[in-house]
């Protein structure tokens, strides 16, 4: 997977297309991740705790991994990263389009 939890996103296909977004979990093992204000979703929640109100509430639910790309912070374009190996042998994300560090 090339996302991780707190990288900028962009939705590729779906209702939500075109929206940016900054991901909030990622599950590898499913190829899904959530993002903040993509794919919202209605909750019916029926209180729990005394004093504690119920409703309708909106929810982030999972997007698949596949259909959302990586926003360069540097550039500002999505790219799809490319992977380095440094000097001290640690493996980092490369932007394809400008060639910075991600």
């Amino acid at each position: 997977m090339n996302v991780k939890k707190g990288d900028t996103i962009v939705v590729l296909s779906g209702k939500d297309k075109g929206k940016q977004g900054k991901v909030l979990k990622s599950d590898p093992k499913g190829g899904k991740v959530i993002v903040e204000g993509v794919n919202v979703a209605m909750k019916h929640r029926k209180p729990r705790k005394q004093g504690e109100e119920g409703g309708i509430v909106k929810m982030e639910t999972p997007i698949y991994a596949c259909k959302v790309m990586l926003v360069c912070p540097k550039c500002g374009k999505p790219t799809r990263p490319a992977f380095r190996i440094l000097d001290d042998g640690s493996k980092t994300r490369v932007c394809r389009k400008c060639g910075e560090t991600i």
